[in-house]
């Protein structure tokens, strides 16, 4: 895949491969000599390199959001993750996308280790990080590894999602352990990621880019481009204790609005890429219009950060709360209709968290704690799940 992460989640089943290649197809760096790409992930596109003005209250500015470290306990899912998907080294393998590994799922180890207190394994996911991912000429990390290609980092781009999520675990750490290198780390990847792939005068308010490299104005017709599920909305809220200088939660204001902008179809979904160029969102161009494997993360991110109204969840509950309630579908917003289905059950933390959120409703026994022999995907998205449970809502855990 030579995607900055738009499909990391890819799961088996001949049909969602199918659906992954029509999106290489499309991608606009497909085929391009990974010389290439490599030379133009560090070109900023002048539109992204400046940030607006800091606010004069910017250093006063405190983080909001509850404390990650220590959220998950002693919880048992935590070793068998660590166990399953962690290796000696600090790599976080993806068990169902050819045993890649990506900085998204570097970003989600280091957070999960912080919210076990597990300072051990956090150092070892972040030096795997480091001298893997961290090869750019920038502080933003390379978006993908894989064991079996050399140079294992065939594509420089970076993915921003997993910017923000490594951003944030060091800063959550720096604060639970009191680390000055990993505030310092924190706050160059922050500083950088905001420079390059935030778009502060943008007609939708703050934009932000999936990559610095391949979704701008400049780089498509229909740019830029946003995917929605890279807006972490709980990161957002604690990341002024590294980089005050930046309006964060302007951040989180934008991407409210236009996800309540980006209701597609009959089921009103966002798709998984929206073009951002014109007033009025649309699907973008190219990429098969559907709610999927990327777009389940957003309403974890929404309930996780605590945020968004009632009728913000609606058409998420509305999805999941049918008779299908042990599988998730992946939908084409352009009739509503499922064209693939999530099975295994970690997945469906992910209704239970929106559930919760949003009546209050109690998580089902069989979802408080976390199954063995799933896949890197699911079983993380569980976890996470549980997590933003216990930060933003504990009463939905209580028996």
């Amino acid at each position: 895949m030579s995607l900055p992460r738009p499909f990391a989640g890819c799961r088996a089943g001949r049909r969602a491969r199918a659906l992954l290649a029509a999106l290489l197809v499309a991608h606009p760096l497909a085929g391009v000599p990974a010389r290439a790409q490599q030379s133009e992930a560090v070109i900023v596109p002048p539109a992204t390199a400046v940030p607006g003005a800091p606010q004069p209250e910017a250093q006063n500015r405190p983080a909001s959001g509850p404390v990650l470290a220590g959220s998950l306990g002693d919880d048992p899912g935590w070793r068998a993750y660590r166990a399953r998907f962690v290796t000696e080294r600090g790599r976080i393998v993806d068990t169902a996308n050819g045993l890649i590994s990506h900085s998204e799922g570097q970003g989600y180890g280091l957070l999960l280790a912080v919210a076990a207190n597990d300072r051990a394994a956090f150092e070892r996911i972040w030096g795997w990080t480091r001298a893997n991912l961290m090869v750019r000429t920038d502080e933003l990390i390379a978006w993908r590894w894989a064991p079996d290609q050399r140079p294992a980092v065939s594509d420089m781009n970076n993915a921003t999602d997993g910017d923000i999520l490594v951003a944030w675990a060091l800063t959550e750490a720096a604060e639970a352990w009191g680390e000055p290198s990993y505030r310092t780390a924190a706050r160059r990847i922050a500083v950088e990621f905001g420079r390059k792939t935030i778009l502060f005068k943008d007609q939708h308010g703050p934009l932000l880019l999936p990559a610095v490299t391949g979704f701008s104005a400049r780089e498509r017709a229909d740019g830029p481009l946003v995917n929605l599920s890279y807006w972490v909305f709980p990161a957002f809220q604690r990341l002024a204790i590294v980089a005050p200088e930046y309006d964060w939660a302007a951040l989180v204001r934008s991407g409210v609005e236009i996800l309540r902008a980006a209701r597609f179809g009959p089921a009103s979904l966002p798709t998984e890429w929206v073009s951002a160029k014109d007033e009025a969102l649309r699907p973008a161009d190219g990429f098969p219009p559907l709610f999927s494997y990327n777009a389940i993360r957003v309403p974890l991110y929404l309930a996780w950060g605590g945020i968004g109204r009632p009728e913000d969840y609606a058409p998420f509950q509305a999805l999941w709360g049918g008779i299908e309630r042990e599988r998730l579908p992946i939908v084409d917003t352009r009739d509503g209709r499922p064209v693939e289905w999530l099975s295994e059950p970690g997945y469906t933390a992910l209704p239970a968290l929106v559930a919760c959120a949003r009546d209050g409703t109690p998580f089902p026994e069989g979802l408080r704690t976390v199954q063995d022999n799933q896949n890197y995907y699911p079983t993380t998205l569980h976890l996470l799940a549980l997590i933003a449970a216990r930060m933003r809502y504990p009463s939905c855990l209580r028996s």
